[in-house]
């Protein structure tokens, strides 16, 4: 590598560091609490299911929402989703089908009894306020492309990191910290030490984050393509007047797709599905598929199954980024270590801003010059 080529790296890293170290702080900071949602969500969360017997039969799906239907009189079915660990369905009803998020309301109903047993319109909780600054800053999807594009700038600097200090890097031994020399070179060995052991984590993260930001786009391209196509035989057939059963459609389709689990439907109308179809969103049951979702389109007036279509690699790419950006596929223990990376990133964003600010008015020659003198460093230096 030429000296020119290697200062056109530094101010790659430089600049790319500099301007998204701060957001990168915010969403390191935000993202530590977001990794044990669930252990927060069941450590404040008072278990409002009566004790009943383990062979209780269940409800039908169709008694759930009429329930929650009674609650909201004048509302409409929207969606249903199905909660992994207990026997509860959370049913989600608006005004009308294309409602907006204001607009409607989501229960948690017993399956067992069809009482409501949670009321999920409360978007005021911390975690809430924690996700929506780590999502888009309370800014929509403006807010998340800005924090996509900043993610981008993170993986640049960390690129650009390895390329201008490995040269140098080679020429001390491993986890060598300079102690004996100026403050700002023993923070500046700190940073690459840290930087250099996180660097597949950050590099993971940071990609899958960019890919989490481009979320609605993506399903928005989905649905122009994919989905029309699945539902283009019905586009000029008159909207059904009665629907079938919830539960035999979600039947018929855990029938065309053995070994697979409901995650969620979407009832005709909504924005997942057609005026004409429920769409019946099933999951694999290993943990190898669990992420995994295929859409199957269910004829609301005769309960037939009329397509069902693996999602695209993009599609693949975004559902199989988020478990990765959180680390929530492999329990407690992978929990702990992505919040010590987490914290680890923290330490390197910030010692990235304490170099800037206690910088030297000198010129880039003279630092990477200065960076070059390790080679000179005595043989007992490292710690």
């Amino acid at each position: 590598m030429t000296n020119r080529s290697l200062k056109v790296w530094y101010l790659v890293h430089k600049w790319t560091s500099l301007i998204c170290t701060l957001f990168m702080l915010l969403l390191c900071l935000t993202g530590l609490p977001l990794i044990f949602h669930d252990e927060i969500d069941h450590l404040f969360e008072e278990d409002t299911l009566p004790s009943m017997p383990a062979e209780t039969p269940l409800k039908s799906l169709d008694a759930a929402v009429a329930s929650a239907l009674a609650t909201y009189p004048g509302e409409r079915g929207l969606f249903l989703s199905f909660d992994e660990d207990r026997p509860v369905v959370n049913v989600t009803t608006g005004p009308t089908a294309r409602a907006s998020r204001k607009e409607m309301h989501i229960s948690a109903i017993d399956r067992r009894t069809t009482h409501i047993v949670g009321d999920l319109n409360d978007e005021s909780g911390f975690l809430h306020v924690m996700l929506r600054l780590h999502v888009d800053l309370f800014a929509g999807l403006p807010g998340e492309l800005f924090l996509g594009f900043m993610g981008f700038l993170l993986v640049v600097a960390t690129v650009s990191g390895v390329v201008v200090y490995a040269p140098f890097m080679r020429k001390l031994r491993f986890a060598t910290v300079r102690t004996t020399r100026s403050a700002r070179l023993k923070w500046l060995d700190l940073h690459n030490l840290l930087g250099i052991v996180t660097l597949m984590w950050v590099g993971v993260v940071g990609l899958t984050g960019v890919i989490n930001t481009l979320s609605v786009p993506l399903v928005a391209y989905w649905r122009s393509d994919q989905l029309a196509s699945m539902i283009a035989p019905y586009k000029d057939k008159p909207v059904p007047e009665r629907f079938v059963s919830l539960d035999a459609a979600v039947r018929t389709a855990m029938e065309a797709a053995p070994g697979t689990r409901p995650q969620f439907v979407a009832f005709p109308g909504v924005r997942f599905s057609s005026n004409h179809h429920y769409a019946v969103w099933l999951k694999g049951a290993t943990p190898a598929t669990n992420r995994i979702l295929t859409p199957a389109l269910i004829d609301a007036e005769t309960g037939a199954l009329t397509e069902m279509r693996s999602m695209p690699w993009y599609m693949l790419a975004l559902r199989l980024s988020q478990p990765l950006h959180f680390g929530d596929y492999g329990g407690l223990p992978l929990k702990l270590l992505w919040a010590a990376l987490d914290l680890a990133a923290i330490a390197i964003l910030g010692s990235g801003l304490y170099l800037w600010i206690v910088r030297r008015r000198t010129s880039v020659e003279a630092r990477l010059k200065e960076l070059d003198g390790a080679r000179t460093l005595p043989a007992g230096a490292a710690e």
